[in-house]
């Protein structure tokens, strides 16, 4: 090998050596670099589990002005322009999502996804209720009204277009406690088919401002999205009371709610195979403009039963058990004056109790004497 050769081959070897030399340094640079980065993550971590320890405040998204500040509307109504952290996907913060603050620097730590279903807490969703007309007794009028108010328009609309007359859009259900309101609504929600969307009125009455009416959009929403559908508002009078002069924060809420209550039974959205039934014991309070037409187009009286009807109701409640052939329903009906649907049916538990208690296979006259006896008492 030539001496030109060997100081060719040197010279390459010196080049490898340096680039080598060279890749070693970059990779030190490198593996510095990346040890400087899990640093400043696990600080950034460290960070953001501080600002989550710290109290939050809840809010809601109003706007995204840009891309680093977003107006949001406190619980107590004032809207505020605030930033969020790096860890916050800013795709997530739109109109109406709902994030928590940290409480002093007033930033966006966390976005909650949209949870509409457990946000209507007093609601209680059936696919389908498994109650029908033969579970109620001695309400065969109110059965023939509640049919053609909310069973006709949603099996068969054809009708209502061919006579040429809009359907009842809402049902007021009025009478005490316990005489079967729930029951009524529960039987024409598995008559059409429906889902049995029920809810607690006073559960809208929220100390945030706006959020009862949230609630009742979400409602409607709700139901509009599972059509069709039959909505059963409990209690309306909590939310449904005359409005006042008053000013207080409480009561400008409830007027709020109220509000956007009477807006979705106008119709401004249509709502599609959706029924609405209301029920109330306090019917003389309720606010005029609730009642008008075209909201709740009918209402329906439903009463204490009478004494045929509480002879109906207790052979319905004690069509499974076990009864001794001396019974007398006569007798029974006749000394049950005053107590309620719901009453009713506890005396027949309650008689069944007190022949379980006796260790007897069959209930007997004098346990439903006993029964009744305990429940007028009560009442």
């Amino acid at each position: 090998m030539t001496n030109d050769s060997n100081s060719t081959l040197k010279t390459e070897n010196n080049e490898l050596n340096r680039k080598f030399r060279d890749l070693e340094k970059d990779h030190l640079l490198l593996k510095i670099e990346n040890e400087s980065q899990k640093y400043k993550i696990k600080k950034l971590k460290e960070e953001i589990r501080t600002l989550k320890k710290i109290p939050q405040i809840l809010a809601t998204v109003v706007d995204r002005l840009d891309e680093e500040k977003v107006a949001i509307r406190g619980t107590v109504g004032h809207t505020l322009i605030v930033g969020f952290t790096e860890n916050i996907d800013g795709k997530l913060l739109i109109p109406g999502a709902r994030v928590a603050l940290n409480e002093h620097t007033m930033s966006i730590v966390e976005v909650y996804p949209d949870e509409k279903d457990a946000e209507v807490k007093a609601m209680e969703i059936e696919e389908k209720p498994d109650t029908d007309y033969e579970d109620i007794g001695g309400l065969e009028s109110q059965i023939i009204e509640i049919k053609e108010t909310v069973e006709l328009p949603l099996k068969h609309p054809e009708i209502f277009e061919e006579i040429g007359i809009d359907p009842p859009k809402g049902i007021l259900l009025k009478g005490p406690p316990g005489t079967g309101k729930t029951l009524l609504a529960k039987a024409v929600a598995n008559e059409t088919n429906a889902r049995f969307i029920k809810l607690v009125a006073s559960e809208f009455v929220n100390k945030f401002l706006g959020e009862g009416a949230r609630y009742v959009r979400e409602v409607f929403e709700l139901a509009r999205e599972k059509t069709p559908a039959i909505i059963f508002i409990d209690e309306i009078d909590a939310i449904g009371t005359r409005r006042t002069e008053s000013h207080t924060g409480g009561e400008r809420e409830v007027h709020r709610t109220l509000m956007q209550l009477l807006a979705e039974l106008d119709g401004f959205d249509q709502r599609g195979d959706v029924g609405i039934i209301a029920a109330t014991n306090r019917a003389d309070i309720l606010d005029e403009a609730l009642l008008r037409p075209g909201r709740f187009d009918r209402t329906i009286e439903v009463p204490l039963p009478n004494e045929e009807s509480r002879k109906d109701i207790l052979k319905i409640h004690t069509k499974r058990m076990k009864l001794d052939k001396e019974l007398d329903f006569d007798k029974l009906s006749a000394s049950t004056e005053g107590l309620s649907g719901a009453d009713l049916k506890a005396v027949c538990t309650e008689a069944g109790m007190f022949a379980i208690r006796n260790s007897r296979k069959k209930v007997t006259q004098e346990d439903f004497i006993k029964a009744i006896e305990k429940m007028m008492e009560l009442n």
